[in-house]
């Protein structure tokens, strides 16, 4: 099965859709407007059920396949919120909400899950039902977490749940997806080093907090170079560094800032262990003592190796086996559909965007054109999953 056909020739129709929602961006948990259109549309459609203000503002909808209500359910899943950046697009359809854009392309994932709603809506060529999720704050909010505690898998009791991204550098029409972790979890650190200010002109009368955190910044690089398994993955980045007020004083302490990204549990804790031990150790060899605040962000994103295989099965009745990777290379950007996923099998994959600026860039849009890909996507994975379960 290509693009589907019906999709294809609402190509005009669902990039009026994704500019809408592309001009009217909004932050986390405030997607008032953007969860008022999305359920608008799904009302309009025929959906079976439209529930709004799950998780806060996450909006679901369900589709009765051609038996009608009963039998297993699948979930599908699209995030709503947009980026605190300023749009450098210049297109014609850029945000009118200044210092706020799509720069993520969820205004295209919720179009392409909104162009899928309508196709099954109208055809109900499948044997189940189906939960359309659009959810709120995954722009480090944990709005999946924040659904799933809201009671969305013991309203919708899905038996598999799948998810799809935008990425950019691979070419429109091509897919993407792996077995295991395919994206990877996100945690934060903030370690102030304390020390004793003075005169800089006197620095042997002080402990210098910026030597201290200067030093433990490059000995955290040591973590993945020289305790890490080269065969594992990890990133330890730190990203800001503060401290002093004046060229000519020596601050009494220094705070810096930064995130690890990891593919599973164990080397979180293992990170977190070494920072903890290198810090400490580094700050006392210069006399300065450090204090560290720990955030432990989303989770890793792990594919169900069968649902992964599934998924890429799908993908190739629509785009052809040669456009899809089955072996993609995990990113070390985090998503909180991991949260889903540690709850109901399932698979996250990827959609080409083609050669567009990079996801978070001031510069980055979402191409229209992979729109049929990614709903035709949807609704052949609605068509055949069911078979399976």
């Amino acid at each position: 099965m290509p693009v589907n056909n019906r999709i294809a020739d609402s190509a005009e129709e669902h990039s009026g859709w994704r500019r809408h929602l592309h001009r009217h961006p909004e932050l986390l948990y405030e997607v008032h407007d953007t969860a008022a259109f999305v359920a608008d549309k799904l009302r309009a459609f025929g959906c079976d059920l439209v529930e709004t203000g799950i998780g806060r503002t996450g909006v679901v909808a369900l589709i009765h396949g051609r038996a009608g209500e009963g039998g297993p359910m699948i979930g599908l899943r699209a995030d709503m919120d947009a980026l605190p950046i300023v749009e450098e697009t210049g297109a014609e359809h850029r945000s009118t909400r200044p210092g706020l854009m799509h720069a993520c392309g969820h205004d295209g994932h919720m179009t392409m899950l909104l162009a899928a709603a309508r196709s099954l809506c109208e055809t109900r060529a499948f044997d189940g039902s189906v939960a359309l999720i659009f959810q709120p704050a995954e722009e480090g909010g944990g709005g999946g977490k924040a659904m799933i505690e809201d009671g969305l898998f013991d309203r919708f009791p899905v038996a598999r749940v799948y998810g799809m991204h935008n990425l950019p550098g691979l070419p429109v029409g091509h897919f993407a997806m792996c077995p295991g972790p395919i994206m990877a979890a996100v945690d934060l650190f903030r370690i102030t080093v304390r020390g004793k200010g003075g005169h800089a002109a006197l620095p042997h009368a002080t402990t210098d907090p910026i030597v201290a955190g200067s030093a433990i910044v490059q000995g955290l690089q040591s973590i993945v170079s020289r305790n890490l398994d080269p065969l594992q993955r990890m990133v330890v980045s730190v990203t800001e560094f503060h401290a002093g007020y004046a060229h000519n004083v020596i601050p009494d302490e220094a705070v810096l800032s930064g995130t690890v990204r990891c593919l599973s549990p164990a080397l979180r804790g293992f990170a977190e262990d070494r920072i903890r031990t290198l810090s400490d150790a580094i700050a006392a060899g210069f006399g300065a003592s450090v204090e560290i605040a720990w955030h432990k962000g989303y989770p890793p994103t792990v594919n169900d190796a069968a649902e992964a295989a599934f998924c890429a099965d799908v993908a190739s009745e629509v785009s052809g086996a040669e456009r899809v990777d089955r072996a993609a290379q995990p990113l070390m950007a985090g998503e909180d559909f991991a949260y889903m996923l540690e709850d109901v099998p399932g698979a996250y994959v990827f959609v080409g965007n083609g050669d567009s600026a990079s996801l978070h860039n001031a510069r980055y849009d979402f191409s229209d054109e992979a729109i049929a890909f990614g709903a035709s996507y949807w609704v052949r994975l609605c068509e055949t999953a069911f078979a399976r379960l």
